[in-house]
């Protein structure tokens, strides 16, 4: 995996803890009301899951070929 693809997952994994937590009536930001708090996690994980599923992450090992193969042919950025 590459860099951006382990960044975007740890960010997605954190937003869905928080999700769950939030279902569950746990707030982890201190200072906020709980329509707020509801507000900015579900605006957080909206965001994160988004910018997730639209980057094209190569995690599998056909996906790493593929990319390899993009990258041979100047077809993608190169990282």
């Amino acid at each position: 995996m590459d860099k951006g693809t382990k960044i975007r997952t740890i960010v997605l994994a954190v937003a869905l803890l928080n999700q769950f937590l939030t279902a569950f009536g746990f707030s982890t930001i201190p200072g906020t009301s709980e329509e707020q708090y509801l507000f900015i996690s579900t605006v957080f994980t909206a965001v994160t899951s988004i910018t997730a599923w639209f980057k094209n992450n190569y995690v599998t090992a056909k996906g790493v070929k593929q990319k390899e193969v993009l990258q041979k042919h100047g077809l993608t950025k190169v990282k």
